[in-house]
């Protein structure tokens, strides 16, 4: 089968194709025929080898050697033990650990994996699982009267938390680069900033933000929360996680403000509820580009260099 590897962390180029064997389940998985799998920005991460928790599991050298792990497609085989599944099921998730996704075939948990809801494309669903969930538990909170703001908002996560926080009432202000200003209205938000020409943090004052590049310090993120208000980030600098989780924690609390980082919680359980609202209209899957198995390193580039107007789809033949 063929499969995009690479055994080094670096640029896009390090990327190549190879026929590589098909791989066999083992005990609790599913071998399952690839459609298409979403890049997200933890596979540019996971390319470059940094920030540096990209590299768990591999510190010098990749620990898989192909990326991509929200996949949507047919199951192919199953191993032994798998009962929710059989061959010719359409199947979606977010196959985190295991990752393979940018290839014909992959190898994924069965407890990773939902049956893609029948009003949904491949491409659909498989937009859907990581993006989906992080705004989904980032927007936690959002409610008429509130004021909140997303940082990264132009991207997949973005996109969906825009739509998910109007949903909850919220006046939504989104963040990123100047070429996404108008993509981020035309999702939804009230207002947008280009970060490089004015700083969020000397605005509002927000009752929830949601930073999906966190790079600032904790003393202005503080800044820009209201009272009572609430600051989460997910993905961004190691230091500025770092100083979220330690200093973060005491000097919200010492002004009635709450700073942290978002435990992502993975699985099915939190992104099929994500997904029915899109099989149902009532929340929009906005695709930028769609890429072939060839240009997956282009595809990446898309994404990690920010020009990615919501997500971003490899499709396979």
């Amino acid at each position: 089968m063929r499969a995009v590897v690479y055994d080094r962390y670096g640029p896009p180029d390090v990327l190549r194709i190879e026929n590589v064997p098909k791989p066999c389940p083992a005990a609790r998985q599913v071998l399952v025929k690839i459609a298409a799998t979403s890049v997200n920005l933890s596979d540019w991460e996971t390319l470059q080898g940094s920030p540096l928790y990209s590299r768990i599991g591999g510190l010098r050298s990749p620990a898989r050697r192909t990326l991509g792990s929200d996949i949507a497609g047919w199951v192919d085989a199953v191993g032994p033990a798998v009962t929710r599944f059989r061959p010719g099921d359409e199947v979606y998730g977010d196959n985190l650990m295991l990752k393979g996704g940018f290839a014909e075939y992959t190898i994924a948990p069965e407890s990773v994996l939902a049956r893609k809801p029948a009003a949904l494309t491949f491409a659909e669903a498989s937009a859907i699982p990581q993006a989906g969930v992080i705004a989904w538990q980032g927007t936690e909170g959002a409610a008429a009267g509130k004021r909140v703001l997303i940082n990264g908002a132009g991207g997949g996560s973005g996109s969906f938390a825009i739509q998910l926080a109007k949903r909850l009432g919220a006046q939504v202000t989104g963040v990123d680069n100047a070429g996404k200003l108008d993509f981020m209205r035309s999702v939804g938000a009230d207002e947008v900033i280009d970060y490089r020409s004015q700083d969020f943090t000397r605005s509002g004052p927000y009752d929830l933000i949601l930073d999906l590049v966190a790079h600032r310090s904790v003393f202005a993120y503080r800044r820009a929360l209201a009272a009572g208000g609430r600051y989460r980030c997910v993905g961004g600098s190691v230091s500025a996680l770092l100083r979220v989780l330690t200093i973060g924690a005491v000097a919200g609390r010492l002004t009635h403000r709450r700073l942290g980082v978002l435990a992502v919680k993975e699985g099915p359980t939190h992104f099929e509820p994500v997904a029915d609202l899109c099989a149902t209209g009532d929340l929009a899957i906005h695709i930028d580009r769609t890429f072939t198995l060839d240009e997956v390193p282009e595809a990446l580039a898309h994404v990690g260099n920010g020009r990615a107007l919501g997500k971003v789809v490899v499709t396979v033949n």
